[in-house]
């Protein structure tokens, strides 16, 4: 690929037993799979450990892969409200290691990172991740499928350019209260 970096996407896919990550790099409207991984919480039995843990892991992979953008996940409506909760505050903790270190935010719903990526909101994490290994051409892929669900938050963001109208863009803390005044208290 060209020496011309466009962008480096951090895509996240929030947990509170896996957190998936990938960073993808943009060149001349060409992407490229730089990593993906997980961060495995499950040792962790303190929730507040694991929120330390969420918001150290990010800032480490911001320091060593300096994304210019985050796109994560945004949460989806179920009937546990508990769990709903405990993806809320992993997803917060990710949000703040990223507006710490002033990097732009963006949030897109599961079904729309699903239909960008594979064409069918609907579509399955077992078919997400056959798509991006065809997308990328890897030859195997990652244990936990969160691994690709965040690549696919990182893509579905490149290729909602032009587009963010529909997501969510966070230039730092007060532009973040400001959007979204429901969520102090």
């Amino acid at each position: 690929m060209s020496d011309l970096k466009e962008k480096i996407i951090l895509g996240i896919d929030p947990g509170t037993r896996i957190m998936g990550y990938g960073v993808i790099a943009v060149y001349n409207k060409k992407v490229e799979l730089v990593t993906l991984d997980v961060v495995n919480l499950e040792k962790i039995k303190d929730p507040a450990g694991k929120l330390k843990k969420i918001f150290e892991s990010t800032l480490e992979i911001i320091e060593k892969y300096h994304p210019d953008e985050l796109a994560i996940e945004s949460q989806f409506f179920g009937k546990n409200v508990q769990s709903m909760l405990k993806l809320g505050r992993a997803q917060g903790v990710a949000i703040a290691a990223a507006l710490y270190r002033t990097i732009p935010i963006f949030e897109y719903s599961p079904k729309k990172i699903k239909q960008s990526v594979c064409g069918n909101g609907s579509a399955s994490k077992e078919q997400v991740s056959a798509m991006l290994q065809q997308i990328f051409k890897l030859m195997e892929m990652p244990k936990f499928l969160d691994a690709t669900d965040a690549i696919a938050v990182a893509l579905c963001h490149h290729y909602q350019e032009g587009a963010l109208s529909s997501s969510s863009n966070y230039k730092g803390w007060s532009s973040f209260i400001d959007k979204n005044p429901d969520r102090l208290g």
